[in-house]
């Protein structure tokens, strides 16, 4: 983010993490959804690397002090995990 303001704002801190983790679920839904349904959540690398890949877009985005308060990680479970609640997932 050469040039741009990092954010040092909380309240838009929180909407970049949930932007950058609706997009993850928006764009990989159907893969989110198998990986819940074989508890491969946390396994799958393609996911693991799309998490990673957002995290560290969120982190370049914000100030240290916003990224230590881990809106982006709440984001991934609001914005990415939540939505699939319904499936019979032996996760929960």
């Amino acid at each position: 983010m050469a040039g741009q303001q990092l954010i040092d704002n909380e309240k838009r801190a929180q909407q970049k993490a949930r932007a950058i983790a609706s997009d993850i679920y928006l764009y990989n839904k159907q893969r989110i959804e198998e990986a819940l349904l074989a508890d491969t959540f946390f396994d799958d690398p393609e996911l693991s690397d799309l998490i990673t890949e957002g995290r560290d877009l969120f982190r370049a985005a914000v100030t240290p002090e916003l990224f230590k308060r881990n809106f982006y990680d709440r984001a991934i479970v609001d914005r990415v995990v939540k939505p699939m609640a319904a499936l019979k997932s032996p996760i929960w």
